[in-house]
């Protein structure tokens, strides 16, 4: 086990399950002492139970992140208890409507849990990475906040806010010793989309979609967290890291135009 991260603190949002446990179980394998924040006290707890097979240092709290006051009760003792060296803002939730169909509701809850929730929660985190010139702090975004997909007109404007979200904290913070990144996954196997998503959905999605011809796996958008975490990455910041298989990169040509040209 490597321990690039023995001596830090790392605190992540939308922790319990998913990408965000996968980030996790990585900082702990290399020696992080972790909090982690979930609204779902029965997937946290459970969480903690696996975690602690690697590391007796993982502290859980259960509330939402929009919830200011909870923040603003929560944030000061962590970091009080243990300087937070690292931010992982992670926690996020997205649903399927057309644009025309789209509640004000709706719209603010994404919104809200997406892009104001992770400003409330860095705002707090980084005042007191501000007062000791140093920290790391690595925003979830997507794909879509890059290319719009149908029928997530407000998980695409909120995606899309968290990119410029993170630029603008990495120009304003650079000078007092906080780096800011990004990471936008595109199409990801997790226990959510996996219960989800058919094989055959999953299939005809990659053959038309990523030239890898495959999803990506939570594993492979964690390890990049950890790059951006460490000292390895120390020049970078305001950046944008996309990890979507070449999802992105352009067209991808059907199998009659790959086999006719190689």
């Amino acid at each position: 086990m490597d321990a690039r991260f023995e001596g830090k603190h790392v605190l992540i949002t939308g922790a319990a399950r998913g990408i965000g446990y996968a980030i996790a179980t990585h900082f702990a394998r290399e020696g992080a002492a972790l909090s982690l924040i979930d609204n779902h006290s029965g997937n946290l707890q459970q969480a903690k139970a696996e975690l602690d097979k690697l590391t007796k240092q993982v502290h859980i709290y259960a509330f939402d992140i929009r919830d200011k006051s909870s923040i603003d009760k929560h944030i000061p003792a962590i970091d009080a208890e243990r300087p937070v060296d690292i931010l992982v803002n992670n926690a996020g939730i997205a649903s399927e409507i057309p644009f025309l169909k789209i509640t004000e509701t709706a719209w603010k809850e994404v919104l809200d849990v997406n892009l104001t929730g992770m400003f409330l929660i860095s705002q707090a985190v980084c005042r007191s990475m501000a007062d000791r010139k140093r920290g790391a702090v690595i925003n979830m975004s997507s794909k879509n906040g890059m290319d719009a997909e149908f029928g997530y007109a407000h998980y695409n404007a909120s995606k899309a806010g968290v990119i410029m979200l993170t630029k603008t904290m990495a120009v304003e913070l650079a000078h007092l010793g906080i780096r800011v990144n990004v990471v936008c996954p595109g199409y990801i196997q997790t226990p959510m989309s996996e219960a989800i998503d058919s094989p055959t959905f999953v299939k005809e999605f990659t053959d038309r979609y990523i030239p890898m011809d495959r999803p990506g796996t939570v594993d492979e958008v964690a390890a990049l967290f950890l790059f951006l975490a460490s000292e390895e990455s120390s020049f970078i910041t305001g950046q944008t890291f996309v990890v979507d298989g070449g999802q992105l990169a352009g067209q991808k040509p059907g199998f009659s135009l790959r086999s006719k040209k190689f």
